[in-house]
């Protein structure tokens, strides 16, 4: 089986061999570790972003840059695709490890997670494990992982603390918002999994989602992030699926079917005392999704382009 770990592993080391051309900065920790720095010292940018994507896949999706127009704004924007979708994204790329060692706090995101099986749950869905040697994590920080990081992610993958690797891209930086909008086709797929549907059955992803313009700062950065797959993201998927209620799940999907849709994140996110656990979860979705049906070629669409709401989000 298709380790992710060592496919995210190839395409870093790529990065760690040309620091000047991906703006990144190379650091080694006491115990051996790595950290990637691409923009907390780093000055970092699309290239590293892109890489960060795939790195984040596990070498099972593409990402490449383009440009989009929502009404009269035009935006950079992502591409991501995959042939792999249910390990690329929720085997590996969805953020769904909590870490807390000491004053460090990060949600950890990657393949690393394919060898903690972190969720649990998630990787009972998916029935995938990887058992390698090397471990490598992305965090969304603007703070350095400690040692002591390391050897707790070190411990729950059962590898040497110098095996394993450290992306950090801060929400404020060309590389963060980048690899959150790389994010656009796991968004997808993880809210049709939370409605119930088998992820196993999704063959083929893409999606295209705005790159958030850099705002210094973090809430207010964080919310256009997540306002730029919210409002405007949009996502394809491949299905082979046998049952009568796929046009349901479809529906359901969109960030348009939350009850607390319509306002920019920031404020919803305020609105919650700055508690993402206190969001109803069903926003965090794209905009637009369509869904293919190689069993019997039907097509499903759900969703908008909100531009009011992007723009409204970006101050525009």
């Amino acid at each position: 089986m298709f380790s992710v770990n060592q496919g995210a592993l190839r395409l870093l080391e790529e990065m760690i061999s040309n620091p000047e051309y991906y703006g990144v900065k190379v650091e080694k920790i006491e115990n051996g570790g790595v950290i990637v720095d691409a923009g907390v010292k780093a000055r970092g940018g699309y290239e590293a972003g892109l890489k960060i994507i795939e790195v984040c896949m596990g070498g099972l999706g593409k990402a490449c840059l383009t440009v989009q127009q929502y009404g009269d704004l035009v935006l950079p924007a992502v591409v991501v695709y995959t042939d792999e979708p249910c390990i690329a994204t929720l085997g590996s790329q969805f953020a769904g490890w909590r870490i807390k060692v000491g004053d460090f706090f990060a949600l950890g995101s990657g393949p690393a997670r394919a060898i903690s099986q972190e969720p649990e749950e998630l990787y009972r869905k998916i029935q995938y494990k990887d058992e390698v040697d090397v471990a490598v994590i992305i965090f969304e920080t603007d703070k350095y992982p400690s040692a002591d990081v390391f050897k707790y992610i070190a411990d729950k993958c059962h590898v040497d603390p110098s095996k394993v690797y450290s992306v950090i891209t801060p929400t404020y930086s060309i590389a963060g918002c980048t690899q959150i909008s790389g994010r656009i086709v796991e968004t997808g797929i993880h809210k049709l999994t939370e409605l119930g549907f088998d992820p196993r059955k999704i063959i083929y992803g893409a999606g295209v989602a705005p790159i958030a313009p850099i705002h210094p700062k973090f809430a207010r950065a964080m919310g256009r992030t997540n306002d730029v797959i919210i409002a405007s993201g949009q996502v394809f998927l491949t299905v082979d699926y046998d049952g009568t209620d796929l046009e349901d799940y479809v529906e359901k999907t969109p960030s348009s079917a939350s009850k607390i849709y319509g306002k920019p994140f920031f404020e919803i996110f305020k609105e919650a005392g700055y508690d993402f656990y206190k969001i109803d979860p069903a926003i965090f979705s794209p905009a637009h999704l369509t869904v293919s049906n190689i069993r019997d070629g039907k097509v499903y669409t759900a969703g908008k382009i909100d531009v009011g709401l992007l723009k409204k989000s970006l101050g525009v």
